[in-house]
């Protein structure tokens, strides 16, 4: 798991090889990451859109920007959690990703908070940073 905390938002990513949905003779890895978004302050916040960055192991980086996550854009009170997964697939047997996503509070104070960036490695694969 990986986990990083902004104005009191955390974030955990839980990301996991789906071998059944790649074929590595065809350069083709799929991964799916499941992720926690809670909301640890006194202020109620919204999540309005996310950025991610997904590189692969030979450095090339594809961008993703879009309104909010999997048809989503949950509003989250002090206290609550919202949790989703969805997936990314790679022409690489490893790489990387992490991003960010935009929040608005219930004052209308907008700001992004981190998610951690986290390792897609093969299971059969030694853990290295990329």
């Amino acid at each position: 798991m990986y986990t990083a905390s902004t104005r009191a938002i955390e974030v955990t990513v839980r990301p996991q090889y789906l071998p059944d949905q790649s074929d590595p003779a065809k350069s083709q890895f799929v991964w799916a990451y499941q992720v926690r978004i809670e909301n640890k302050g006194d202020v109620a916040v919204q999540l309005h859109s996310r950025h991610w960055k997904i590189t692969d192991a030979l450095g090339r980086l594809q961008e993703v920007k879009g309104p909010g996550v999997v048809g989503k854009t949950p509003l989250l009170r002090p206290g609550e959690m919202f949790e989703y997964t969805s997936g990314t697939p790679l022409s690489t047997p490893s790489g990387f990703m992490g991003g960010t996503y935009q929040m608005v509070s219930e004052t209308g104070d907008k700001f992004d908070i981190v998610i951690p960036t986290f390792s897609l490695d093969l299971p059969s694969t030694e853990r290295r940073l990329n």
